[in-house]
């Protein structure tokens, strides 16, 4: 029968009307019973006098009242049955409608409990019968002579043993049915683990009394030495599979439950002043784990209490992090070890450690001179880390004072763009940082081999886009407006600056990667505030919807943005200059400039789109579109660019 058909047929035996009875001192006492009955076949079969005091015993309850006639009836339904597989179903039917009103667990406990009554009675027999009268007289009612003398056990023998372990596995069955009833407390949405497990239930309560009705026909054919055999390798390699089953399901539910446990307990933490180290334990190790760090300075382990007292700097990424993302950090950590008040813990996330994942942990370590969690189990914070601190596999860098207390949610936005310059790294320091308008210098460190010098009173167009073409369309015209002799009489000095390109002219996707990876944490800085978004804000969301367009131009005023456009109309400005250029003098050329392309785009005004990863933290509820007074629509897309950085830059 498949277990869908065992399900379909027991379950007509169930009331869920639960008889109620003490089910936890019951399986106490079944479990001493089984423990020193099997302890004691050991000694009897392999001739052994190991003694029994060291055997762990648990004691029921004081008011613990046993159900004598309903293991009486189980026991005489389960006794002096003929071998075979049929009637030990029918066996098993019969006992699951006697015990209809019981809960499934306790359907398993009575059921184990009738045949350790039996079994414990037998052994113990065994055991007085050559010292005691009384006893030897039962016990030669009850046939124990014919198993503990010398021609029985030589013949019996590795059958008894066979028996013993089956039965000791069937009570490590019946006792994970128990603790996954005890942890059926917990939703299944918290701890999916239990959600198949649960419904199995009866099923594996079913395999435990067939194995448990088999095992009493078994010593019965034992005792009754009629030359009957029964196999017990079926119901043994059956009983093992569930019980590895139940075993791994435990283990994974408690470490689920852990996670849930940790995400209260970090939810608390972080509601009250806590020292940041007892944070960081709660954040990262279960209970039983000893805590450590690895100092990527000296490569060796150092205790937590390094972190004591200091601003913590929780690194948090997965391993698909590239050598550049990396690198961002170096500026800050140089800085920081200055003044020894701030500290950086990197802490991979990772579902399920692998060889090939430890070795590239190691690799990713190695470039990293500040301190790194090494345990290779999920931290026990992952809830919390994902749900409050929305990690979604992209880096992130949340500042954590040494009171516990959350400073920033996410500073790597502000350490992209400024680097060491946004020491402390808080949300003060973020607001400060991003009321600047000049910030082109900040966004321009990094992104070219070398240093673009910018000059506050120059004019800059920042230029690239997707058409080669148009580039070097727009690179010959304003090359020409740059050079126009009215507007150099009118003392305006313009500077052209090639995004994407390497110092040869070609293609350079690095170059590319880093101005927009700091453009968009810019913006993401810039709209962390509550107010209304000011010019520079709405400049930079522009100019992010033109991202993969044809082309686009920043123009600034040394280092702070003027206005940003989409190629097609920026070229029209500038392809006719001879219209607008004649007013420079009298209103200025940003000005000037500005309006002539707003008169542009009045003919010619394209969808405006910014695309915001999922990873980057807090995702805006809505957006205004910075064109026009509407709220944006929401889309969702997915991107692939066949790339793996992190695997690529490592080798």
């Amino acid at each position: 029968m498949s277990d869908d058909q065992i399900m379909n047929t027991i379950y007509a035996t169930h009331v869920h009307g639960d008889e109620k009875f003490d089910v936890d001192s019951l399986f106490v006492v079944t479990e001493n019973i089984i423990q020193r009955a099997t302890h004691l076949v050991e000694n009897v079969v392999r001739g052994t006098k190991e003694h029994q005091e060291n055997l762990d015993e648990k004691a029921p309850k004081a008011s613990f009242s046993p159900p004598s006639c309903t293991l009486k009836a189980l026991s005489c339904e389960m006794a002096c049955k003929a071998p075979g597989e049929e009637i030990a179903h029918k066996t098993t039917m019969s006992i699951l409608n006697k015990l209809a009103h019981y809960s499934w667990d306790a359907k398993a406990v009575l059921t184990l409990a009738a045949f350790a009554l039996d079994y414990g009675d037998f052994w113990l027999l065994a055991e007085l019968h050559s010292s005691d009268q009384l006893a030897k007289s039962v016990g030669i009612l009850k046939r124990v002579p014919v198993v503990v003398k010398r021609p029985g056990l030589q013949k019996y023998g590795k059958t008894i043993i066979e028996l013993n372990n089956l039965i000791t596995a069937t009570l490590e069955v019946i006792e994970s049915i128990f603790e996954l009833e005890k942890l059926s407390i917990y939703d299944t949405k918290d701890v999916p683990a239990l959600s198949g497990a649960l419904d199995r239930i009866p099923v594996d309560v079913y395999w435990a009394i067939i194995t448990i009705a088999t095992c009493t026909t078994k010593l019965c054919c034992i005792t009754g030495d009629e030359g009957k055999t029964l196999e017990l390798s079926p119901f043994a390699q059956k009983i093992n599979v569930i019980l590895n089953v139940l075993r791994r399901t435990i283990k994974l539910a408690h470490e689920q439950i852990d996670v849930i446990e940790a995400f209260r307990k970090l939810k608390k933490i972080f509601q009250t002043p806590t020292e940041v180290m007892e944070v960081f334990k709660a954040l990262i190790f279960p209970k039983d784990v000893d805590p450590s760090l690895i100092d990527g300075s000296t490569n060796k382990l150092v205790n937590i209490e390094v972190l004591k007292k200091k601003n913590i700097l929780f690194f948090i990424s997965s391993l698909d992090i590239t050598i550049e993302e990396i690198s961002i950090l170096k500026p800050v950590y140089d800085g920081i070890s200055k003044k020894d008040q701030h500290k950086i813990v990197w802490i991979p996330i990772v579902e399920q450690w692998t060889d090939d994942l430890k070795r590239k942990f190691e690799v990713l370590r190695s470039k990293m001179p500040w301190y790194t969690v090494q345990y290779f189990s999920p931290v026990v914070g992952i809830k919390f880390i994902k749900e409050e601190w929305n990690f979604k596999n992209k880096p992130l860098v949340v500042v954590v004072s040494p009171r516990g207390k959350v400073e920033h949610p996410n500073a790597l936005h502000i350490i992209k763009v400024w680097g060491a310059k946004a020491f402390p790294f808080t949300k003060e320091a973020e607001q400060t940082l991003a009321n600047k308008e000049d910030v082109m210098e900040d966004i321009m460190v990094g992104v070219n081999k070398s240093p673009v010098v910018i000059k506050d009173d120059k004019y800059i167009f920042f230029y690239g886009g997707k058409d080669n073409e148009w580039i070097q369309q727009f690179t010959r015209k304003a090359t020409v407006l740059a050079n126009d002799p009215a507007l150099k009489e009118a003392g305006i000095s313009i500077e052209l600056v090639l995004i994407g390109k390497n110092e040869k002219g070609q293609d350079d996707v690095g170059i590319l990667g880093r101005f927009w990876d700091k453009m968009e944490s810019f913006f993401f800085s810039k709209t962390e505030k509550k107010t209304e978004p000011d010019t520079v804000t709405k400049e930079i969301q522009k100019l992010l919807s033109y991202k993969n367009e044809s082309g686009w131009v920043v123009l600034s005023k040394g280092s702070k943005v003027i206005f940003t456009g989409h190629g097609t109309n920026i070229l029209k400005v500038v392809d006719e200059a001879e219209k607008w250029k004649g007013y420079v003098r009298e209103i200025g050329y940003e000005i000037i400039f500005k309006q002539y392309h707003d008169k542009v785009i009045e003919v010619n005004r394209p969808c405006s789109r910014v695309d915001i990863p999922v990873g980057v933290g807090k995702i805006p509820e809505h957006m205004h579109c910075p064109h026009c007074p509407r709220v944006m629509e929401t889309y969702i897309s997915f991107k692939c660019c066949h790339i793996d950085g992190a695997l690529n830059a490592l080798h």
